[in-house]
């Protein structure tokens, strides 16, 4: 899942770490694809202070969300289905249909959760520029993230550009697709492709939404994340 459908299960938490926490794995691996940091598997780590707790208590419930998302059926059917309808943006080119199907219903999700008005996200920008202390930086400074000057660069131009609100148009969805495939190849799109894909996404879109809040109803109620 994206920063927005993480944030659906924490919209209610008046504690801006733990909302920083839930979407902190997904912000690491932006700022660099190659970072691996594993705080889960060092808690003791961060009992001193309550809010390093808090980081770490949305860090573990990102990681259950994730792992219970991605072998849901929910998941399995609908990338299946995405992928067909998306399949003619990717007959030439390098990009591979099955990940840009994940990709492309993840932020579909998010754009989704935006345009029923489920979330509310200025307060969402808020509470992570609430978060962005010095806490945060000692959480990774014991996780031993490679490199805080880039990190906090990173973050900085996230919450100065509020890029999520840009999620409200579907052709703002195929943009950050092609910036996400941009990582991982050279040119994976034409301008072409690109406009073919916001027309699928589109016919797509009326799909999803009539079935997209059973996966976040099953997640919450499933003990393990509910547990959080």
């Amino acid at each position: 899942m994206n920063f927005l459908s993480h944030y659906y299960f924490e919209r209610n938490n008046p504690d801006p770490y733990v909302v920083m926490g839930v979407v902190l794995p997904d912000l690491v691996k932006n700022a660099d694809k190659y970072w691996n940091i594993h705080p889960q598997k060092t808690p003791d780590l961060y009992q001193d202070k309550p809010v390093l707790q808090s980081i770490l208590h949305g860090w573990q419930k990102h990681l259950e969300v994730d792992s219970y998302f991605h072998t849901s059926n929910f998941f399995k059917t609908e990338t299946a289905n995405l992928k067909k309808f998306i399949l003619p943006c990717v007959t030439a080119g390098p990009v591979k249909p099955f990940f840009l199907a994940h990709i492309a219903l993840e932020l579909m999700l998010d754009h989704l959760l935006l345009h029923s008005g489920m979330i509310n996200i200025e307060t969402f920008y808020n509470q992570l520029e609430q978060a962005n202390s010095s806490a945060l930086d000692l959480f990774l400074r014991k996780a031993e993230l490679p490199d805080h000057a880039i990190f906090n660069a990173f973050l900085r131009d996230f919450l100065d550009s509020r890029y999520l609100f840009s999620y409200q148009k579907l052709a703002s969805i195929s943009y950050a697709l092609n910036r996400i495939c941009m990582r991982i190849w050279d040119n994976p799109f034409t301008d072409a492709q690109l406009e073919l894909l916001t027309q699928k996404l589109d016919e797509y879109c009326p799909e999803l939404e009539s079935r997209f809040i059973t996966i976040f109803d099953e997640l919450e109620q499933n003990p393990a994340i509910s547990a959080f």
